[in-house]
């Protein structure tokens, strides 16, 4: 079944500053199964988290539509949880509080709430830490603790907006597989934005490639890379041969040209 379809979605806006309009995405058009994980890569400013915060409801498309389970996004909803790039835990919430935060928003009791999240805290391994504060934890243990929070009010739609790029290298990699144990036991529909041509291919069933501003989608290509995937992985000629195949989808816009810093810290993965 398919969970979310978008058509034709266009997105442009007005800088505050200079009053100037800018096209973020132009007829983006795609559709994510249930269950899948998707990713979508692109150069730096070609509207990928635009993308998906029109996905989650928090901006409206100039033109185009999307739907989840055939319903129009019109603006947030339940179903759907997002991950930001910054952990974003409130400071004065212990982890279980902040993992319990989003089901008592939607009106569960605290003490169920709570109960409800240990679970989740346990799953993105934190069990034992339920009791911190986010100044106590490392910047990798604060995302898992975001993560858990968004899992706790089991959405059917899990947005992954670049949940890695502040962590380290190493454990960045570390995270990458504790994702993807995550996703294969929950089996949420997830879609990932990132920069790493790597994290996308290990993570996803499917890899989106945007254009340049403005974002169109260039190329949609199915990973058939069996499950679950290891670090090893990263060495099968057909990794490889994927990763190619999207470098040279960027590689090929003239609008950037190959030497763009931007381009290039896709291709480097940072």
């Amino acid at each position: 079944m398919t969970t979310l379809e978008a058509r034709s979605v266009s997105v442009a806006y007005l800088m505050a500053r200079t009053r100037q309009r800018v096209q973020a995405l132009r007829d983006v058009s795609l559709s994510v199964q249930t269950g899948e994980f998707l990713a979508v890569v692109g150069p730096s400013g070609c509207g990928k988290s635009t993308l998906l915060n029109v996905v989650a409801g928090l901006v409206r498309p100039t033109a185009g539509s999307i739907d989840l389970d055939g319903v129009p996004v019109t603006s947030p909803r339940r179903e759907t949880a997002l991950v930001f790039q910054s952990a974003a835990l409130m400071p004065w919430r212990t982890v279980l509080d902040n993992a319990a935060y989003g089901l008592e928003i939607q009106g569960v009791r605290r003490s169920e709430a709570r109960t409800r999240a240990r679970s989740f805290i346990n799953l993105v391994g934190l069990g034992g830490f339920e009791e911190s504060f986010p100044r106590e934890l490392s910047g990798g243990m604060q995302q898992r603790a975001s993560l858990a929070r968004a899992l706790a009010v089991e959405p059917k739609l899990l947005l992954l907006d670049e949940p890695l790029a502040a962590v380290d290298a190493q454990t960045r990699e570390y995270m990458q597989n504790e994702l993807q144990q995550i996703w294969m036991h929950t089996r949420h529909t997830a879609i990932l934005v990132t920069h790493q041509i790597r994290e996308a291919i290990y993570l996803a069933d499917r890899v989106v490639v945007l254009s340049a501003r403005p974002g169109q989608v260039k190329a949609v290509i199915p990973i058939d890379l069996p499950r679950p995937r290891f670090r090893f992985t990263l060495q099968d000629p057909r990794f490889t041969a994927f990763e190619l195949q999207i470098w040279t989808l960027l590689q090929d816009q003239s609008s950037i040209g190959t030497k763009s810093p931007a381009l290039m810290s896709v291709v480097a993965g940072r």
